[in-house]
């Protein structure tokens, strides 16, 4: 993992200017003695050190899900790509996190690609740590004007050359002085600030969302509550939840200059909110305040700040009160395997809600050894799956409708894609019934569909669908519900018109274990449907 990480931070030069170490850096967090950190709890600010922070400006911190990796702006560096031809230069610089001493990497310019225009930044890095949207528009490299790009990592451990976001009547909305984004954890959820006024200096916040094409809709305000009139909203952040917004805005009843403001979003139209709520110091200073920032786990904030730092600004982290912190998540983390050699597979992921197969957010593997991870809220039933050319995907389901929000959680699930060939089998994981029955349960449509498309889609393809159970009950018992459970899958696939001479049916009973019958979790493995590609 951290040769990985490494290579996420790949430069030419790996030196830095470091601040005098003369500066005392006294911004810890206060250990509490029962470690619970109460409203009255006085928590200072804790600069990230020397060996991120530096004499110069750093700024705009974007920390990824597993709060692993940062990215950052300095200003003015003499590695910077534009230092000799433009006053106040700002490039890319990264650092990885050591998950053992907690400590940062001396931070690393990144090259070619990234850092080749006078102002670049990094809005967003994905969660699985092989996406991130840079500033600016760029067609294959090459500078375009103003908008946001996404680049890629290759299995080289290099981005790719970045590629402008196609968004609908993005230059009727950015002609003002300043432009920004975040993406949503979903990666289907674009934020954008920017002033419709030509030279204007008051920004509003506007959402966008991904169109089935891979282009964006058309920017929309996030409304009135959000956007005061004569007042500048700016570098919004919407928290793993999906729900709650933090933003920057000169706004009254604030400390100083910009603050951070939080609020929650109410429903669907982006359009309702709660009422925006300042956070106060010691996240708000008299001075100016933005670029807020969190892990997945909502425990830190990472955001720039003018005062008592190494420089001019510094990157810090604070540590939130729970009425700041995002509502809890589960990061599922794996790899995408080829189900029959067993090797790693760089693959698309895509996560469904069950039963109404809502596409809730999208990710992709790492193209060297499939590393994937995926940030999901509570209160939902997910499907999961990977998708590569020439593969049908083993689907994953997680029911989080039915935990507890006991707060962050991380979870492991690896991902399976079995080659369409003669002789694979391939396990149904979303497909219920109720205890006893073989009727299809609604939730099953969305994993039976994907069936039908396989044979639609490849019109040569026949195949015999099966159903087993666990030992417990008389064989004969187990032999009849099987039958009539695979028989219940078939007859649904035939009524989307494929024709009966492509796929059978049979019922195995418990005559055909793919693990012992001596626990609950082994039980579950044996009570599957699976179909078996016959011809092709």
């Amino acid at each position: 993992m951290k040769r990985i990480l490494l290579l996420l931070c790949m430069a030419a030069n790996l030196q830095y200017i470091t601040a005098q170490t003369s500066i005392d850096t006294t911004a810890v967090l206060i250990e509490q003695k029962d470690k619970i950190i109460r409203p009255e709890t006085i928590l200072k600010i804790e600069n990230l050190g020397v060996n991120i922070n530096s004499e110069l400006a750093e700024l705009r911190p974007t920390i990824s899900a597993d709060g692993n990796i940062l990215f950052f702006i300095c200003e003015n560096h003499p590695y910077n790509t534009k230092y000799n031809s433009i006053r106040n230069s700002q490039d890319i610089w990264c650092s990885f996190r050591d998950t053992t001493t907690g400590k940062w990497s001396e931070a690393m310019h990144m090259e070619y690609p990234l850092n080749t225009y006078h102002y670049n930044a990094v809005y967003w890095i994905s969660p699985d740590n092989n996406r991130i949207l840079i500033r600016n528009a760029f067609v294959d490299g090459d500078y375009a004007g103003n908008g946001v790009s996404m680049s890629y990592l290759k299995k080289n451990g290099s981005w790719s050359k970045p590629q402008m976001l196609q968004i609908k009547n993005y230059q009727k909305y950015d002609r003002g002085r300043q432009n920004g984004a975040s993406m949503a954890h979903d990666g289907q959820t674009l934020l954008l600030y920017m002033s419709e006024e030509k030279g204007g200096y008051n920004n509003d916040i506007y959402v966008c969302f991904l169109e089935p094409d891979g282009t964006w809709t058309e920017p929309k305000s996030l409304g009135k509550k959000i956007n005061l009139t004569k007042y500048n909203e700016m570098t919004p952040y919407l928290a793993a939840d999906g729900e709650t917004l933090y933003f920057s805005s000169d706004r009254p009843g604030g400390l100083g200059d910009n603050d951070i403001w939080m609020t929650k979003r109410l429903d669907k139209s982006w359009q309702k909110w709660s009422e925006p709520v300042n956070l106060g110091a010691p996240i708000n200073t008299e001075d100016w305040d933005a670029f807020f920032t969190l892990d997945a786990g909502g425990e830190y904030a990472y955001m720039s700040t003018h005062l008592n730092g190494y420089g001019a600004s510094d990157i810090v982290r604070v540590k939130l009160l729970e009425k700041e912190k995002p509502n809890p998540v589960v990061l599922v983390s794996g790899n995408v395997y080829n189900k029959k050699t067993g090797k790693p597979l760089s693959a698309s992921l895509v996560y469904e809600t069950l039963p109404d197969g809502t596409i809730a957010g999208n990710g992709i593997s790492n193209p060297e050894d499939g590393a994937f991870k995926i940030v999901l809220p509570y209160d939902k039933n997910y499907s999961i799956r990977a998708s590569a050319d020439k593969f049908f995907a083993i689907s994953e389901n997680l029911s989080l409708d039915s935990l507890v929000k006991a707060g962050y959680k991380e979870i492991h699930k690896d991902l399976y894609l079995v080659p369409i060939e003669i002789g694979q089998v391939v396990r149904l994981n979303n497909v219920f019934f109720d205890f006893d029955k073989w009727d299809l349960r609604p939730e099953s449509y969305v994993e039976l569909d994907r069936v039908v498309k396989l044979l639609q889609e490849n019109p040569a393809i026949e195949i015999e669908m099966s159903a087993h159970t666990d030992s417990r009950g008389a064989d004969d018992y187990n032999f009849k519900l099987s039958d009539n459970r695979a028989r219940s899958v078939m007859e649904y696939i035939l009524s989307k018109g494929i024709a009966p001479t492509r796929i059978t049916s049979k019922g195995y009973g418990e005559t055909m274990p793919v693990a012992p019958n001596d626990t609950d979790e082994n039980r579950q493995l044996n009570r599957r449907v699976e179909f078996k590609i016959v011809k092709n």
